[in-house]
């Protein structure tokens, strides 16, 4: 006779009820809660002067930006998932009451070497899967370089990549554009290794 505990899914309720109180943050992914672990002083600057430049962009526009403490929902076939992108761009707003997201435009990561297989695989299928979505920037923390995933007229992705401190990203749905000497100001890649 097996001893094993048999798997109980969290509710969404509970793992929102238990965000409202937790000193530290979580994913949600179909019922199972994940800990986040902090980052590196590099990723935060990254996150942090992606948000600023971002910002300072959208000043004005209907559409503002977010950083790592909103989470995005997402409602699929399969099941709801909750995720804490280090930023993003959000057009069709929820409540001010809510603690999460679900219409992103744009969804930014800083890749991490613990992150990088979930960021380029499951996160970015599920968060490509949103209509809402134009855009999915994943930043290196080891180099000035941008991969962009952006939405095609057709609906699907095309995937491109920026790498140099003088690239410019275009923000094809504000016609805007992002620069990576922004992004990179003031961080010396060579400690990033």
């Amino acid at each position: 006779m097996s001893t094993a505990r048999k798997f109980e899914p969290v509710s969404v309720a509970d793992y929102l009820a238990g965000e409202a109180t937790s000193t530290q943050k979580h994913e949600y992914v179909c019922g199972e809660v994940y800990a986040q672990a902090g980052g590196t002083n590099i990723h935060n600057r990254i996150a942090t002067n992606a948000t600023i430049e971002i910002g300072n962009l959208l000043r004005g526009h209907r559409c503002q930006v977010y950083n790592s403490d909103t989470k995005i929902r997402i409602s699929a076939e399969d099941g709801t998932r909750f995720f804490y992108p280090d930023l993003s761009v959000i057009c069709e707003s929820n409540s001010e009451g809510e603690t999460f997201q679900d219409n992103p435009a744009i969804v930014f990561e800083v890749l991490s070497p613990s992150t990088r297989r979930q960021d380029l695989g499951e996160k970015r299928e599920h968060y490509c899967k949103l209509p809402s979505l134009q855009m999915y920037v994943l930043l290196e923390q080891t180099s000035a370089t941008a991969v962009v995933f952006q939405r095609l007229s057709d609906g699907k992705f095309e995937r491109v990549a920026y790498v140099g401190l003088d690239q410019e990203i275009p923000l094809k749905p504000f016609e805007l554009v992002l620069l990576l000497k922004g992004i990179y100001e003031g961080i010396d890649l060579s400690e990033s290794d």
